[in-house]
């Protein structure tokens, strides 16, 4: 379609979609090098060559050769490089997702562009459903250590929080219980996996990434209470803690692995709070009833 014939209004949206055609070839490239040897990188590369074929058929249309944005780049290359390149894909895809529904205002006078977006939401799909990620293999394990970290341990500091009001013993005791059950937990994900995984995955990785979520949380959950004298402030940041973690851990497991992310929140958050609310009563009652006195 000659350039002459597109109005200024049409020609700016469909250099907003050609931009956006190049940023991504420009990220997939810059992802696929930065795997180099890795199986993975030629996955990336084709999906790399699929954006920039779309990019040309914006570029027929347009008539002007576009550069990608280097902070859009660099921006999704550190989201790679620090959550994974199955999250900073999915993300990126999940942009062009909206940008489709763009494409159907126009599709009637140009309907070349139902190409672009037939090999989207097919061809694309199937080359990021080969990406293999370890990362990805093993979060059941850790969703087992944060899990269980965010149940038991908001509970027991609850508990704690009531029973003895003293951030520093608080503290002390949360620590204690949590790095031992972290043990714990990471000792029963190797048996587990020993015994029932189907050979998939490694039971020593597994282990390590189940001890390693459930520690890391245990630290967070636990700081407050080494930080102010205050037990209820040291509760109530700690509650806060383990919303955001929540939040954040959530949204990248559901971006990663296409999951309904509202079902996914509401459930862990129910379960996490309800037993911190369950516990903080028992908390209350053992303080009352056998006279715990610190």
């Amino acid at each position: 379609m000659p350039e002459t014939v597109l109005s200024p209004e049409l020609r700016a949206t469909f250099l907003t979609f050609q931009q956006d055609e190049v940023d991504s070839n420009a990220i997939y490239t810059t992802i696929a090098d930065m795997l180099g040897d890795d199986p993975n990188a030629q996955i990336i590369r084709s999906i790399a060559a699929e954006e920039a074929k779309h990019a040309a058929r914006w570029e027929a249309l347009t008539g002007k050769k576009l550069k990608p944005s280097r902070l859009k780049v660099l921006l999704f290359t550190l989201t790679a490089k620090i959550l994974g390149i199955t999250f900073a894909i999915k993300r990126l895809e999940l942009g062009e997702s909206e940008g489709q529904e763009g494409y159907k205002a126009v599709l009637s006078d140009f309907p070349e562009i139902q190409a672009v977006i037939d090999e989207e939401s097919a061809h694309e799909d199937a080359l990021i459903a080969m990406i293999d990620e370890e990362r990805l293999k093993y979060a059941g394990s850790v969703v087992l250590g944060l899990n269980d970290a965010l149940v038991e341990l908001t509970g027991a500091l609850a508990g704690f929080t009531f029973a003895f009001q003293n951030t520093r013993l608080i503290a002390m005791t949360g620590l204690i219980t949590g790095i031992s059950a972290a043990f714990s937990m990471a000792s029963s994900e190797y048996l587990s996996q020993r015994s029932e995984g189907d050979g998939s995955v490694s039971p020593v990785k597994s282990a390590l990434y189940t001890g390693i979520a459930y520690i890391l949380t245990v630290a967070l959950l636990v700081l407050p209470f080494f930080l102010t004298t205050n037990f209820l402030l040291a509760l109530g940041i700690t509650l806060i803690i383990v919303v955001l973690i929540i939040l954040g851990f959530n949204y990248y497991l559901c971006t990663a692995k296409d999951l309904p992310f509202r079902r996914h929140f509401l459930e862990m958050f129910v379960v996490s709070l309800g037993v911190t609310l369950l516990s903080f009563v028992v908390g209350v009652l053992v303080k009352k009833f056998l006279g715990v006195e610190i």
